[in-house]
């Protein structure tokens, strides 16, 4: 089962580097670079599962896999509160869920400076239990973090106004409620590894954004050319009065 797990968490990085690398180049204006990084770094995620998988089969030194497992976690439980509903605020157009948004991200911001203090000041532990990795810390298990967690995530994504970023966030409360009655002792890894596959969708969303703003430019262009062409005319029509007017004058 850990060959398969580590099989999986490998294959998956390597699809959401590559992914990742094709959202960025899809990226249309400056604020969607946070949000457009998202599959890129989901990737990484699961290539640093994928170490701590290969620590606890006995590959590398116990270094190793304590770092591995800290970035992890960190990643997991301390950036994505913040990181998600910044990204999210960042390509909103000015409205009151852009605001509702921004609220979140000041929340998600204090959730992850609590979370990274207790991940500093109490060591995670990281063991396999029913095929599943389990990443155990007490500062991080209590119902207050896990609810205001996903209130930052999930509800920042399905505030936005565009209907691929509501149902990725629709999509990620639902594997997030399944794998919590499922396997809530497995909950950072499996929800993580959803997340994960899911964040494809991602890809979609800047593609169709991509689209609009090429036919938004496309039009603009049109009109522009249009514009430029009435006013040569108009000139072209009025230089040989405006050059009669002048000699006449000059006469």
């Amino acid at each position: 089962m850990r060959v398969f797990f580590i099989v999986a968490n490998f294959t998956l990085a390597g699809v959401l580097l590559v992914v990742g690398v094709a959202t960025l180049r899809h990226v249309s204006a400056p604020g969607e670079y946070v949000f457009a990084t998202l599959p890129l770094l989901f990737g990484l995620h699961q290539f640093d599962q994928g170490l701590v998988w290969l620590g606890l089969y006995g590959v590398g030194s116990d270094a190793t896999l304590h770092a591995a497992a800290t970035v992890f976690v960190f990643y997991a439980q301390a950036v994505l509160p913040l990181l998600v509903p910044l990204a999210v605020w960042l390509i909103e157009p000015r409205s009151t869920k852009r605001m509702l948004i921004l609220v979140l991200a000041v929340l998600g911001g204090l959730l992850g400076a609590y979370v990274a203090w207790g991940l500093i000041t109490v060591p995670t532990r990281v063991y396999v239990h029913d095929g599943s990795l389990v990443y155990d810390n007490p500062v991080t298990e209590q119902i207050w973090i896990a609810v205001v967690y996903v209130l930052t995530t999930c509800g920042s994504l399905i505030l936005s106004r565009s209907v691929s970023i509501q149902i990725f966030g629709w999509l990620n409360l639902v594997g997030l409620i399944a794998v919590f009655v499922i396997a809530q002792y497995s909950f950072t890894a499996l929800w993580c590894l959803y997340a994960a596959l899911v964040s494809g969708v991602l890809y979609l969303h800047f593609v169709e954004r991509r689209i609009n703003a090429l036919r938004s430019l496309r039009d603009r262009e049109k009109t522009l050319s249009r514009e430029a062409e009435v006013e040569l005319e108009r000139l072209t029509r009025h230089v040989p009065r405006l050059r009669s007017l002048f000699l006449h004058t000059t006469e």
